[in-house]
């Protein structure tokens, strides 16, 4: 149990630290990467779901979910006991807070030069293009709908060694695949962990001229993806993908 927690702490927090250190490299100001644009955040988070998938599973997690809605969506299936599930979630969300905290202290001088206060909320964490929140809770459950029976037919469909050794890399290309075509409506958290934790860091953490960290549309990144497990964990049981 402790080493599947370690693992998954672990594995989402290097998930942030790519995905987050994308978003900052190219919107902080005086970033050698400073206007890289949407290719280059999708590619980084792809980059560090593959990362974190494989440290989570050399770490002690052999689900490697590090995204609680895919964590709910292997508790109905029986994977994980009740007390199980909701402490991995909350080990995922602990992994993608300090995730969080290491790119503060990374991009130190550049948040003082950066005078955007939505460039650096949007570091941490997501928000929608057009701000209306019924569409941007739907988008967040269609993506996470298809992130999540992609993911399982994924590993149902191949034998045990190409799951385990190019499981990580599909579902890395997965979702650079969701972000370039699914991401530009809320920024595709697909992930309550992913948006949580940095969302908490950059309400607490001392970071120059940050603004408001935005929580009355926080619930949207949270509630959406988990809705969205609990669907895709019944399509799949349609499917057979489970």
């Amino acid at each position: 149990m402790y080493s599947n927690l370690l693992g998954e702490f672990l594995g989402t927090m290097v998930l942030i630290i790519f995905g987050c250190g994308a978003v900052a490299n190219v919107t902080l100001k005086k970033s050698k990467a400073e206007g890289g644009g949407w290719i280059v955040i999708t590619t980084g988070w792809a980059c560090g779901v593959v990362m974190g998938i494989f440290l989570a599973e050399a770490t002690g997690a052999p689900q490697a979910d590090i995204n609680p809605a895919v964590t709910l969506a292997k508790f109905f299936i029986g994977i994980y006991g009740y007390k199980g599930a909701i402490i991995t979630m909350l080990f995922q969300v602990g992994g993608a807070f300090f995730g969080a905290f290491l790119i503060t202290l990374f991009y130190g001088q550049h948040w003082r030069l950066t005078d955007d206060t939505a460039a650096k909320l949007g570091v941490f964490c997501t928000s929608p293009a057009v701000r209306n929140r019924l569409n941007a809770f739907f988008c967040e459950v269609m993506s996470t709908v298809l992130l999540i029976i992609a993911v399982f037919a994924i590993f149902s469909k191949l034998d045990g060694y190409l799951a385990s050794h190019y499981g990580p890399y599909l579902v890395g290309i997965l979702v650079w695949g969701i972000g370039l075509s699914l991401g530009g409506t809320t920024g595709y958290a697909i992930n309550p962990a992913r948006d949580l934790g940095p969302r908490i860091a950059h309400a607490i953490l001392p970071i120059p001229g940050k603004g408001d960290s935005d929580w009355g549309y926080a619930w949207i990144p949270v509630a959406g993806p988990l809705t969205g497990g609990v669907i895709a964990f019944g399509l799949s049981k349609l499917f057979g993908l489970v």
